[in-house]
């Protein structure tokens, strides 16, 4: 029996707890109280359906596992044959899931099942767009916390499954100075003394800098492990590579655009962190079509 698990990417993480959350809740927003009346109303309860999931369009997919989460929640009798799993490029006109079972339960599920698969295949789709303009060069393209609330982990995962990278998933799991920061803290010495006393011996401190001068006073200081560099043109990138001499990781942020990611790749920081991955990302075009 294929399990959601089975279809996620096997190279990135999404707990098989967070799926079931999004799934339920999906589900409850769309049921309701009184659930599919119209599928209750116009289909016998022993009709049986065989149902297509086709790409309408070329691109990455991710999303299948919560695809088929949805429709096993609606009934255990269904049954899934995977043509590809999460991750796989596909051509318009592809056929992706092969489903069979209860009619009520495939129709009750296909919206919840297709805006899963279309929202994260979009987000996988732009992501390896993003990739394939930055081959050759050693920088990674990242996510940032510019997710839709309550779905972040399925997006950061879509992002994974398009050749992307992470930033941090929440406030929790790494220090991220920003401009406000230094602002309340008293200047960039000030809060990276802080930050360093609090930060346990695992947690990485990375701090925001949008001039020159600054990111010269963040490598004497001696106490960051990464500078995000805030809106600097092609130039400053490159007059920053040259000052930081790889001590620190450097990550260009703002402006991150596909017109302007290869350029900054080549400017030779290591990442480019970019919110259109998860905020701008068009839908996938997909369809359930079912076989006569």
């Amino acid at each position: 029996m294929i399990t959601p698990t089975s279809l996620l990417y096997p190279d990135a993480f999404l707990s098989p707890l967070a799926i079931d959350e999004a799934v339920q809740r999906a589900l409850d927003e769309d049921l309701g109280r009184a659930g599919d009346i119209t599928s209750l109303a116009t289909i016998p309860e022993a009709t049986r359906a065989q149902a297509i999931l086709v790409a309408r369009q070329s691109g990455v997919i991710a999303g299948l596992p919560l695809a088929l989460a949805t429709l096993q929640k609606l009934s255990p009798d269904i049954e899934l044959r995977a043509h590809v799993r999460d991750a796989a490029r596909v051509a318009r006109g592809q056929h992706v899931l092969t489903i069979s079972g209860p009619a009520r339960a495939i129709l009750t599920a296909e919206r919840t099942a297709l805006n899963f698969v279309g929202r994260l295949s979009g987000i996988a789709t732009l992501t390896a767009d993003y990739v394939a303009r930055t081959e050759g060069t050693k920088m990674r393209i990242c996510c940032t916390r510019k997710t839709t609330p309550g779905l972040r982990a399925l997006e950061k995962y879509a992002v994974r499954c398009g050749g992307g990278f992470n930033h941090r998933f929440g406030l929790d799991d790494a220090i991220l100075i920003k401009d406000n920061h230094i602002a309340v803290a008293g200047g960039i010495r000030p809060v990276l003394e802080r930050a360093r006393a609090h930060a346990g011996h695992l947690v990485k401190i990375e701090i925001e800098v949008d001039t020159l001068a600054q990111l010269r006073e963040v490598l004497d200081s001696g106490m960051a492990d990464a500078v995000l560099l805030d809106n600097m043109d092609l130039a400053m990138l490159r007059e920053a590579v040259r000052i930081n001499e790889g001590r620190l990781k450097l990550e260009a942020s703002g402006g991150v655009t596909l017109d302007s990611i290869a350029a900054i790749a080549a400017t030779g920081v290591d990442y480019a962190s970019a919110g259109a991955l998860t905020h701008s990302a068009p839908n996938f075009d997909c369809a359930l079509d079912i076989e006569a």
